[in-house]
């Protein structure tokens, strides 16, 4: 991942929007948002190798590897979570962002169920 490119597009997007939010508020809005779409769409494309390491780690520890598409689905929900929430934030919704947050941490709770379940068994079997 190229951290200058992002950087550029970040800062590029951040005073162009400055100096269209006096003519233009909604427009600088969208040029905010589709940055940073830019921005997290590739910084996706180059995940892939963290999740093949994350199931490097997972069999090389002998653990189950149902675990792994847990994980990288709470990842997902965390990381688009987050950007939306920072979107709203960024054109002034702060009460939408506050509810984004609040929906993304039921998703992970969710999703992460089945682990807890597991967890739970393993620690009643060792008790016995």
């Amino acid at each position: 991942m190229n951290i200058i490119e992002i950087a550029v597009i970040a800062l590029l997007a951040a005073f162009c929007s400055l100096a269209l939010k006096k003519y233009a508020p909604e427009t600088a809005a969208l040029l905010v948002i589709a940055a940073g779409i830019l921005i997290f769409v590739t910084v996706l494309s180059k995940i892939s190798p963290v999740i093949d390491q994350i199931n490097l780690l997972i069999s090389d520890a002998g653990m189950d590897s149902t675990y792994i598409p847990i994980l990288v689905k709470t990842l997902g929900i965390c990381l688009i979570c987050q950007f939306t929430s920072d979107s709203c934030k960024d054109a002034g919704q702060a009460s939408l962002a506050s509810k984004v947050e609040l929906a993304s941490k039921v998703a992970v709770m969710i999703t992460a169920l089945p682990l807890f379940t597991n967890i739970l068994h393993t620690a009643v079997g060792l008790m016995n």
